[in-house]
């Protein structure tokens, strides 16, 4: 398996740590991006409005927003794996909430609030965590390998789980979405109890968590790159991304599509992020990585301003496609890029403040999405977002050239 491995460009997959948790991650991914096609049509249907759509996006990332810099401290003082562990059972059992809410018939969308807020808050732990875990079972030399497989089976995830929702919704209701993905969990928690890995004593607590963050935060902003790096992440979270957000809107009310419609769509974009992210992991060191980041950021934009205009179905699962491939050779080579960069025991707290501006942000598109598509309708909140995006990647080339030079 190691030659093979590294013989066709996939060298992580010579780790048996991580191939333990990749395909623990296959499984629980198709469960989560189930779960997320599923809340979304259920709020819908619950409330008939794209303010709540959005506003539900929002409180689910609202704990990253909140705890996700602490968490990162937690991240550089524990074991892994075992905060991995515990994050993974507590979003399993907020799934089978939420299903047996719906199946009891009792669910509101003030449960659907309530449960997404509090997922929100073990995300905020679990996210720099598992992100800073993935070096410890692979070392820096395969690395960027690892985030662009890791990227790949979330990407992978991302166009069975729509699918398979979309399929489930009408016959069985969102009720089983939700339960079959707080089954998927078991997979990735077996996973990580199965991980062996070298004693690694845990860093001493010394300074305070607030002292702890500073030091992070002082490292981002005294290097140019992880500067530009994160204010464009953090302008991809609030404008860019919330497309997602928006997309039952797109496909009932602009495309005239259904929950079947809505899942292709929202699978059109792990298909495109798919493609990228694997043609990542094959390519290797080959990729000049600044230059692929920053047109990966500005083509992400424009595509987003095409898919906006869009009123055909087949032209927008062709746009969207493209928007995911575009998205993953941002996203992925913007993960790389930071942990490269990182000292080994800041990477915590960095990859914490990574979370904090791409998902942290996220009640904030979410938030501004909704509330611009409630007054302009969805097109133009989509629109507006992909064209800020684009401007801002072109600045971040002109302004940081530093990234452009980054082999």
């Amino acid at each position: 398996m190691t030659e093979a491995a590294h013989r066709y460009g996939l060298g992580a997959l010579a780790h048996r740590n991580f191939r333990l948790f990749l395909l623990g991650q296959t499984v629980s991914l198709t469960g989560t991006w189930m779960q997320l096609v599923a809340q979304g049509w259920l709020v819908l249907l619950l409330t008939d409005s794209p303010f709540y759509v959005g506003l539900v996006s929002a409180l689910g990332s609202l704990g990253v927003l909140l705890l996700t810099l602490y968490a990162g401290v937690v991240a550089d003082r524990s074991d892994k794996r075992r905060v991995v562990i515990v994050t993974q059972i507590l979003s399993m059992l907020q799934a089978f909430a939420l299903a047996a809410l719906v199946w009891t018939g009792a669910v509101t969308v003030a449960h659907v609030m309530v449960l997404a807020a509090l997922l929100g808050i073990v995300n905020a732990f679990d996210i720099p965590t598992r992100q800073s875990f993935i070096v410890e079972m692979v070392g820096k030399d395969d690395l960027m390998n690892a985030i662009a497989l890791n990227s790949a089976v979330f990407n992978a995830s991302r166009v069975l789980g729509p699918v398979v929702a979309g399929l489930l919704i009408g016959p069985l209701g969102v009720g089983a979405c939700f339960f079959l993905n707080g089954l998927s969990y078991l997979a990735v928690i077996a996973g990580l109890l199965a991980i062996r890995l070298p004693h690694r004593p845990r860093a001493p607590a010394g300074a305070s968590a607030w002292q702890g963050f500073r030091q992070a935060l002082a490292f981002v902003w005294s290097d140019p790159r992880a500067a530009a790096l994160v204010a464009l992440t953090a302008v991809l979270s609030v404008f860019g991304f919330p497309f997602l957000v928006l997309m039952p809107v797109l496909a009932r009310d602009v495309l005239g599509t259904g929950a079947g419609g809505y899942g292709v769509l929202v699978g059109a974009v792990g298909i495109g992020a798919l493609a990228g992210a694997l043609g990542i992991a094959l390519s290797g060191r080959r990729i000049p990585k600044g230059p692929f980041q920053l047109a990966g950021g500005a083509a992400f934009g424009l595509l987003l301003v095409g898919f906006a205009l869009s009123r055909s179905f087949p032209l927008s699962v062709a746009l969207l496609t493209l928007v995911g491939c575009a998205m993953i050779a941002n996203n992925a080579l913007t993960n790389t890029l930071l942990q490269t960069l990182v000292p080994d025991e800041l990477r915590g707290r960095v990859m914490a403040f990574y979370a904090f501006t791409f998902i942290g942000m996220s009640p904030l598109g979410a938030f501004q999405a909704g509330a611009l598509a409630e007054r302009f309708g969805a097109p133009w909140a989509v629109a507006v977002g992909g064209l800020v995006t684009a401007a801002t990647a072109g600045i971040v080339a002109w302004r940081a050239p530093a990234i452009r030079r980054t082999a």
